[in-house]
């Protein structure tokens, strides 16, 4: 099992910017990709951005240019980093991890909102 906390939501201008984090903990060596996904109020969740053991990373097209994922693999910690933020990127952001078996975790997921 795997345990996933995120942090670092909140509030903030169009423009601006935001750094949220997810620690994992508990079998954290069968972890094979982490990633971001997003849930707005009325729309599903979406897949925003991964990044592989190996330091692979992709992205959804409308984040390209703006968001930046990484991995500090000896904190068990990957990280979301949001610049020049718009207001359609108002979301819950949940943290996800697959492990080896294909298994998957989420978090509780964090608020950010993007005012205009």
């Amino acid at each position: 099992q795997v345990q996933l906390v995120e942090s670092g939501g909140g509030l903030v201008q169009a423009g601006g910017s935001l750094r949220l984090s997810c620690a994992a903990s508990g079998s954290i060596f069968s972890i094979n990709t982490m990633g971001w996904y997003r849930q707005a109020p009325g729309k599903q969740r979406e897949f925003v951005a991964g990044i592989t053991n190996g330091g692979h990373t992709n992205y959804e097209d409308s984040v390209k240019g703006r968001f930046t994922i990484s991995r500090d693999n000896a904190k068990n910690t990957v990280y979301l980093q949001m610049n020049s933020l718009k207001p359609e990127d108002t979301a819950v952001y949940y943290c996800n991890a697959e492990d080896t078996f294909y298994e998957t975790y989420w978090g509780q997921g964090t608020q950010v909102t993007v005012s205009s």
